[in-house]
């Protein structure tokens, strides 16, 4: 395990990607989201992603510095089109279009197509909550069918996450996001470069056998060698059986259905789908009854006895503040093949030892 300070962490990823072509913008913005991911304890969307973005990029997957389309529009919503470009840089685009339409008419919706991988969409509801809206958002992943059906064993839904912000004034917003598999896909990818093992069944193999073996996602691979979903023959399981099944299956129609981007597809080019709803809670609720009643309701939550002596009732946002807090002072810990992993790519874009060994901190 190597321990990197997330400062040190996001400049070597900007240099990474800026020595890999895109802008020196655009490549801050992704060191700045993959490492935000981290210090919210959300390592699967972190930068263990470099690798894998990488080779998207090389593949044309990818496309460096794309500006967003509106493909059609009114005063309310917006249909917009990511002309696959990096989704640390056309997601945050609609979201901006989202929160102004919002603003004017207290109430939007924004319909993202063929984005580049988004990564965490806790982030866009951070956004929208900064601007003091509620924010709802459904995401699909076309060409990356990863996920079982309830009852099923063949893969037909990708990880559709799915994510509600609500602001709360003088604190921090509450953020619920969450993937509607047992793990998000990333967490496989990190359990297979020896980061933290997965569910006892959180996947299940093409013979029905529950099991944690990243294998079964990826098919074979070296211990710091890319990971590629398509060579496994299993599946992710759905988690809340029905439940999580039903809603992945409302996310990939409204994420990526409504949205243009197309449902899951295997074996097409990756693209994320985002269909945002935005709602101004001052012009829904003048009276100010909103803000009131949601910090009195937290309160309330929170206030329930614990089932385990000495435990704690957390609101959704709360863990992932506490470890930001802890990892901002101790650094981002890395499982040691995650990290040999992310030094190969750099290693591959012409970045040298020097350049490594400052990341890690340490003076050539």
């Amino acid at each position: 395990m190597v321990t990197i300070s997330a400062e040190n962490m996001s400049a070597f990823v900007s240099d990474i990607f800026a020595k890999a072509g895109t802008s020196r913008a655009e490549a801050d913005r992704i060191g700045k989201y993959l490492v935000v991911a981290n210090l919210t304890g959300h390592d699967s969307h972190g930068v263990q992603r470099v690798p894998r973005y990488l080779q998207w990029l090389a593949e044309g997957v990818f496309i460096a510095d794309r500006i967003v389309k509106v493909v059609n529009e009114t005063p309310v919503y917006a249909v917009v089109d990511g002309l696959h470009g990096f989704g640390q840089t056309v997601a945050p685009q609609a979201v901006d279009i989202g929160i102004a339409k919002c603003r004017a008419m207290g109430l939007s919706m924004v319909a993202l197509r063929n984005a580049g991988h988004i990564g965490r969409v806790g982030d866009y509801a951070e956004m929208a909550a900064a601007a003091g809206l509620v924010s709802v958002h459904f995401v699909n992943a076309f060409g990356s069918s990863l996920v079982a059906p309830f009852g099923g064993v063949d893969r037909r839904f990708s990880t559709a996450p799915y994510c509600v912000g609500v602001p709360r004034p003088g604190q921090p917003p509450l953020i619920l996001d969450f993937a509607t598999s047992i793990v998000a896909e990333g967490k496989v990818l990190n359990a297979s470069f020896g980061g933290k093992k997965l569910p006892a069944e959180a996947l299940v193999t093409a013979k029905g056998q529950m099991t944690n073996d990243p294998h079964a996602l990826y098919g074979e691979y070296s211990a710091s060698g890319p990971r590629d979903y398509r060579k496994g023959e299993g599946a992710i399981r759905a988690f809340g059986d029905h439940k999580g099944s039903g809603l992945a299956l409302m996310c990939e129609l409204l994420g990526g259905s409504l949205t243009g981007n197309g449902a899951t597809e295997e074996g097409k080019r990756f693209a994320n789908g985002m269909l945002s709803f935005y709602v101004d809670p001052v012009r829904i609720d003048p009276d100010g009854f909103f803000p009131i009643d949601v910090a009195k309701y937290t309160k309330h939550v929170k206030s329930s006895r614990p089932v385990t002596p000495g435990g704690e009732i957390l609101v959704p946002g709360e863990p992932e503040l506490r470890m930001r807090s802890e990892r901002g002072k101790n650094g981002l810990p890395l499982p040691d093949d995650t990290w040999a992993a992310i030094c190969n790519a750099a290693k591959s874009v012409g970045l040298d030892d020097a350049r490594i060994q400052a990341a890690m901190g340490n003076k050539a």
